[in-house]
């Protein structure tokens, strides 16, 4: 139990550290004005190498685990190059002339070599299995969404109000052509039905396919759930701001795989009640 505890110290270190790397990071961006385009990346950016900006606790997590794996990693690289350049300098056949069986064996440094990386790897595990397991919890969801894939387009279906000649909220999602778009849309990506979610309620995603294998995606909200014919997959998400969230189907499903578009956006709770009161026919 004393070892668990002083990994999980350990790993809580270099996660401070690496916190402070990234602020440090950021306010260097922040300076040079290269992040004055929006307030939020949630959509894709030409050149992007990092994630899209966190919505949902799960995806800040997410990345909270690859920063801190990368921590890691970086440390590893640098080194293993360090050592290995060493001894290629330092036992080349230009200096060393002769050979002795010290130089071929040391038991001190083969411990430390083998130990080392299992330490590397329980502290790894610790924050991954714990994500793991709350990205999979399902807490007493408020809303249910159901997302259906078809070949190009999605459905959506809303089955918490129901009116009481049996309507309920569903619609079709299709991609806006590019000849069509307005002033500021993302190409490829619009779509001429949104769907529309409250910010700090529990969702369950419920998704499914009609026809063949898809995949809904969205970077910003941490889920990429396959959508399976007769298969019903579910993920749960809690919106902590306002913010509209683009994604495509990321399973390849047929020839026109990328023109099937993802788009969610976020608005307070009195704003989605008044959409579905819309959605249901029912005044204000």
């Amino acid at each position: 139990m004393t070892f668990v505890i002083i990994i999980e110290k350990i790993s809580q270190v270099f996660e401070i550290f690496f916190k402070l790397v990234v602020s440090l990071f950021e306010i260097f961006l922040e300076t040079l004005k290269l992040n004055s385009v929006s307030i939020f990346m949630d959509a894709p950016r030409a050149w992007g190498l990092y994630f899209q900006d966190p919505a949902t606790p799960a995806m800040a997590g997410i990345i909270r685990l690859h920063d801190l794996i990368m921590f890691y990693l970086i440390i590893i690289i640098v080194g293993v190059t360090y050592f290995l350049s060493y001894s290629i300098y330092s036992y080349s056949e230009s200096k060393v002339k002769f050979s002795l069986k010290f130089f071929r064996h040391g038991t001190l440094i083969e411990i430390i070599w083998t130990v080392l990386p299992a330490f590397i790897l329980v502290a790894i595990a610790f924050p991954s299995f714990k994500l793991l397991y709350l990205i999979d919890e399902v807490i007493d969801p408020k809303i249910t969404l159901k997302a259906i894939g078809h070949q190009w387009y999605w459905s959506y279906e809303i089955s918490d109000y129901v009116q009481q000649t049996g309507k309920e909220i569903n619609f079709d999602s299709y991609m806006i052509p590019t000849d069509d778009l307005k002033q500021g849309e993302l190409r490829l990506l619009e779509v001429d039905n949104r769907v529309i979610l409250p910010i700090n309620t529990h969702i369950r995603m419920i998704i499914t396919g009609a026809d063949v294998i898809h995949s809904w995606a969205v970077p910003s909200l941490g889920i990429k759930v396959d959508a399976i014919p007769g298969r019903i997959n579910q993920a749960s998400m809690v919106i902590n701001r306002e913010g509209v969230f683009y994604g495509q189907c990321s399973e390849i499903c047929g020839v026109q795989h990328g023109f099937m578009p993802i788009v969610v956006e976020s608005v307070p709770l009195e704003k989605y009640i008044a959409w579905a009161c819309e959605q249901l026919g029912i005044a204000d």
